[in-house]
């Protein structure tokens, strides 16, 4: 059990590092690069 959620934290992050913006962080500011990861994540977790 404890696998299988390590395992899904770990499949999030694999497929929010896909994008490139959020991977190298080019937004300076914590609110952009907040409203990216959120953005990524709808958009991963959507599809």
């Amino acid at each position: 059990m404890l696998y299988r959620r390590r395992n899904a934290i770990e499949r999030m992050f694999c497929r929010l590092k896909d994008y490139r913006r959020i991977a190298i962080r080019y937004d300076k500011l914590a609110t952009n690069f907040a409203s990216s990861v959120y953005l990524a994540a709808a958009i991963s977790f959507w599809l």
